[in-house]
């Protein structure tokens, strides 16, 4: 009997988050947006092995059990935290793909919209590329297949654009679309090392345009 009071207690609170969850108050949204911000940040400085709810509750202020009304695990922020910007980032490519245009500039509003994007969701992004999807779902679940697909969907519309801008002759085709779409995503990927919206000397705007120009010197026919 000893162990029945915790598992009553958090039946309990587990029926109270769902029940909220139906139903929620504009002040448990704000609150459960308090805390997604917050552990964002956390898992960026300690990486998800290194993050307990504690620790995101000690980033706020707050006590731990207070947390489990609004959440159920780490698993949970993380999945919230990276789905979201995932799914936006790639509808944002998508949208500039199948716009107006030549290839170059959209590579250009490309590139440029992966760094602002970099800014926006600080520093979410920045944790999806620094975490192993086997240490967040280490049953390779459906979550983690979904972020997979996404990221490569990304990867697949930057491609398009290049290979696009290549059989154009925009762009030159001294190395395959792929190649050049992996260097695009690298280069902006290593900002995670040093970028960050509130410190860094330039925004992200101009790291967008510099790295363009860069590129687009690079590859521009």
């Amino acid at each position: 009997m000893a162990y029945d009071r915790p598992v009553a207690a958090e039946s309990n609170i587990a029926r109270r988050r769902a029940a909220a969850r139906i139903d929620p108050r504009a002040s448990y949204v704000e609150r459960r947006r308090e805390i997604v911000c917050a552990a964002a940040t956390v898992f960026k400085e300690r990486g998800f092995r290194g993050t307990t709810l504690a620790h995101i509750a000690d980033a706020m202020g707050a006590d731990r059990a207070s947390l489990y009304y609004y959440v159920a695990s780490k698993q949970e922020l993380f999945r919230e935290i990276v789905s979201d910007a995932v799914r936006v980032n790639l509808a944002t490519a998508t949208a500039i793909r199948d716009g107006g245009g030549d290839d170059a500039d959209k590579l250009r509003r490309l590139m440029e919209s992966l760094m602002r994007s970099y800014a926006e969701f600080y520093p979410v992004l920045y944790v999806l590329i620094q975490e192993n999807f086997s240490h967040v779902d280490p049953e390779r679940g459906e979550w983690a297949r979904e972020m997979r697909e996404l990221n490569l969907e990304y990867e697949t519309v930057l491609t398009d654009v290049i290979a696009s801008g290549q059989a154009a002759g925009i762009l030159r085709d001294r190395a395959p679309a792929w190649l050049i779409a992996h260097g695009v995503m690298g280069m902006f990927g290593w900002t995670n090392r040093w970028f960050n919206p509130n410190r860094s000397p330039l925004t992200a705007d101009e790291v967008g345009r510099a790295f363009a120009d860069l590129l687009l010197d690079g590859v521009r026919a």
